[in-house]
């Protein structure tokens, strides 16, 4: 079986999954305790008696958690225009083999036994070549083809590489 389509990313493609990434990792976990504990402290403060300093930890709160996801939305604008990679269509052919990834002459090959990790979810479906990248394809741009996609790689990959969810 061999399966073929084309995928163009999107800024919220691309925050998603770094968001995605980040608050799957010990940075994303950390920022949201201690937006958490600042706030702990805010609360504290004000009942010591301390609106001013209050109110400083509060907005301190506020940074740890928007921090990240502003960072990474103005990050990710950066990208989409530097990056032409990202930024063209990207042709995806999926065998029995291997998953291969081309744009005009550039072509890159990911055997299935090289693949790290299959993610499928009601967004997207994510294949790690290792712990950190991965291929993001937007699962609203290949609708007919999801079903079979992941039948290839439950057959092709070990039950611990696949976590699919509907």
């Amino acid at each position: 079986m061999k399966l073929e389509f084309d995928i163009q990313l999107t800024e919220k493609d691309l925050f998603d999954f770094n968001i995605y990434q980040i608050y799957r990792s010990a940075q994303g976990i950390v920022s949201i305790l201690l937006a958490i504990i600042v706030w702990v402290m805010s609360a504290v403060t004000f009942s010591n008696g301390s609106i001013a300093y209050g109110v400083m930890y509060i907005v301190g709160g506020f940074v740890f958690l928007l921090y990240i996801p502003v960072s990474l939305k103005l990050r990710v604008k950066v990208t989409l225009k530097t990056n032409e990679v990202l930024s063209g269509v990207l042709h995806y052919e999926v065998t029995e083999d291997a998953i291969c990834v081309s744009q005009g002459e550039e072509k890159a090959e990911l055997k299935w036994e090289q693949i790290y990790k299959f993610v499928a979810n009601k967004k997207r479906v994510l294949v790690y070549s290792n712990r950190v990248n991965a291929y993001i394809i937007p699962r609203e741009q290949i609708t007919d083809k999801y079903d079979d996609f992941v039948e290839i790689a439950k057959s092709k990959l070990e039950k611990y590489r696949l976590i699919i969810k509907k």
